[in-house]
């Protein structure tokens, strides 16, 4: 099925399998490496290979640098040490680090708090490899402390209003490396590349007079798409739950937990969002997987320059208004 996207940006191609791109096209440089926890592919074209090939470097690089700063699994990181000490006294922060903070609470105002990254104060107590989760006393007793609004940012500093609570920038610090690592290119003069790192993916340009065609994962089927989009010089990020999760009492207990509950959100399998950048879309992406496909899209019809594709809890896909609903397509 061919179909466009209402306002002329693109064209949608529903229910294929997305094709493996050409390595071998000349002036095209693709480097990897293991960031996040995650996949991190930069690829990126420029007539000299071995200069495009070092910009990338520069991007991995830098996504280690915000990995050392933000991961919640370094102890010296920055977001550790305000986990381990901002209830005790106000903290000076980086800029880097306030501003995504900034950001954060941005996006859960916006959300109505279904973004918030103090989700963390019970999100720490699930463990998905070991397969555990908190017990319902465990979750009833921390859940207070779930609430953006009891983190207190000023003047480049933070602190908690409760004890025990944490923070995790997982759902937007991914987005934040990808959009950098655009700018970097940027900044060598490249102007046609993808950074990617895990669901999170920033477009510069095109792939040179075609578009780069980007897949959204069928959430139940695993090296299958529902759907493909080309798409340049814009970013989409997905939420799903379906990379980190495990079944228990035939429950699927994932990460993305709604923050209103603690638990495993169960509003959706996937959300996609595609807009302007990748910290917008990481963390629009996580807020609208959490809310559901109602309020998810009410959100994103209410924003300019902003789509979404939810895969609902039915397996039912629904499309912004934006998109074109190809049930609807005439």
């Amino acid at each position: 099925m061919y179909l466009k996207k209402k306002h002329g940006l693109a064209k949608l191609f529903f229910f294929f399998i997305v094709p493996s791109l050409n390595p071998a096209i000349a002036g095209w440089v693709k480097s990897s490496a293991d960031v996040y926890s995650t996949r991190v592919v930069v690829e990126s074209w420029h007539a000299d290979e071995s200069y495009a090939s070092a910009c990338n470097n520069q991007v991995i690089a830098n996504m280690h640098r915000i990995d050392a700063l933000m991961s919640t699994y370094k102890q010296d990181s920055e977001v550790s040490r305000i986990n381990e000490r901002a209830y005790q006294e106000s903290l000076n922060l980086s800029a880097e680090v306030f501003s995504l903070l900034q950001r954060s609470h941005q996006f859960s105002k916006l959300s109505r708090g279904a973004f918030d990254i103090t989700y963390a104060s019970i999100g720490f107590k699930y463990d998905y490899r070991e397969q555990k989760q908190p017990s319902l006393d465990e979750i009833d007793r921390l859940l207070d402390r779930v609430d953006y609004r009891n983190l207190i940012l000023e003047d480049q500093s933070v602190k908690f209003s409760k004890p025990g609570m944490r923070i995790d920038l997982g759902g937007i610090a991914k987005g934040h490396a990808v959009d950098q690592g655009i700018q970097i290119l940027k900044d060598c003069g490249i102007q046609h590349a993808m950074v990617t790192a895990g669901g999170d993916s920033h477009i510069l340009g095109d792939r040179q007079g075609r578009d780069w065609m980007i897949g959204i994962q069928h959430p139940r089927k695993k090296g299958q798409y529902v759907l493909r989009i080309p798409l340049s010089n814009t970013a989409i990020s997905t939420s799903g739950d379906y990379e980190r999760y495990f079944i228990t009492d035939n429950e699927r207990i994932h990460h993305i937990i709604n923050p209103d509950t603690g638990k495993s959100a169960k509003n959706s399998w996937s959300a996609s969002v595609i807009g302007p950048d990748a910290t917008t879309t990481d963390a629009l992406s996580t807020a609208v997987f959490i809310l559901g496909a109602q309020q998810g899209l009410e959100l994103i019809n209410s924003l300019p320059g902003i789509d979404a594709i939810i895969i609902d809890d039915q397996g039912v896909v629904h499309y912004s208004s934006g998109l074109i609903n190809p049930d609807q397509a005439g």
